[in-house]
């Protein structure tokens, strides 16, 4: 009968062990953000947590090419962005938004750099295309004495006839599908001012008045509107290209 044996190991007290570690050991039980170490003052572990974010995501693996790959789509989206006013959609507060985000992911420092200045200054554009919009709706329809129901009839209609108007300008490159969108919106919101006021029980005649107020009430808010978006798509440009 053959028994066999293996020899023992000595097993390994890993907690124990107080000798230095293994080098390129990892430690699974690390902390990303633990508490500061002796050598790392409160205020120093404290602020590094608002470090960029590119310190935290590692975008430097993108290269230069890669920025600047990134510095055009943010260029690009905030044109799209920009043309989303024309519908009647916060098109200025989603430009903004593309800055703030690519201020906090993208570089520090360099061409394609993007600061929060130019993230505030956009901020007080987009806010004051706001302001334009509501002056000019409230010397518009509401100011001639339009119901709920026909500012919300020519909302709607402000919209559709946007939509519209930007397919039918199409056949002219770039300005056609910009002035007719904003043209057939204006028409889109007297018609449903109209369609408002006759289904609230008023005469086609007496709703005219406030069908025009509306038409260019929808106007100059959409032209002052558009121009703050503008100068959001210029901060986006001069942004990524002058740094």
């Amino acid at each position: 009968m053959f028994i066999l044996s293996f020899p023992t190991l000595p097993l390994l007290d890993i907690a124990a062990s107080d000798g230095p570690a293994t080098p390129g050991a990892a430690d699974l039980n690390a902390n990303p953000i633990a508490a500061p170490s002796a050598d790392l003052g409160w205020w120093d572990w404290f602020t590094g947590l608002f470090s960029p974010a590119s310190e935290w995501f590692g975008i430097e693996w993108l290269g230069p090419t890669g920025v600047v790959i990134l510095a055009v789509m943010l260029v690009v989206l905030c044109i799209v962005a920009w043309g989303l006013n024309l519908i009647s959609l916060p098109g200025n507060w989603l430009g903004v938004a593309l800055l703030a985000l690519f201020a906090w992911l993208g570089p520090d420092s360099g061409r394609a750099a993007i600061g929060y200045t130019a993230v505030a200054v956009a901020f007080g554009f987009a806010l004051l295309g706001e302001v334009v919009e509501f002056a000019a709706g409230a010397m518009g329809a509401q100011k001639a004495g339009a119901s709920r129901r026909s500012t919300l009839f020519a909302m709607i209609g402000s919209m559709a006839g946007a939509v519209g108007g930007a397919i039918i300008g199409v056949p002219v490159p770039v300005i056609g599908p910009v002035l007719a969108a904003i043209l057939f919106g204006g028409v889109g919101a007297m018609a449903g001012a109209m369609y408002g006021e006759w289904s609230d029980g008023r005469a086609w005649r007496d709703s005219w008045s406030i069908a025009h107020a509306a038409f260019w009430g929808r106007t100059f808010g959409t032209l002052g509107k558009f121009a703050a978006g503008l100068a959001i798509v210029l901060i986006a440009i001069g942004g990524v290209l002058v740094n």
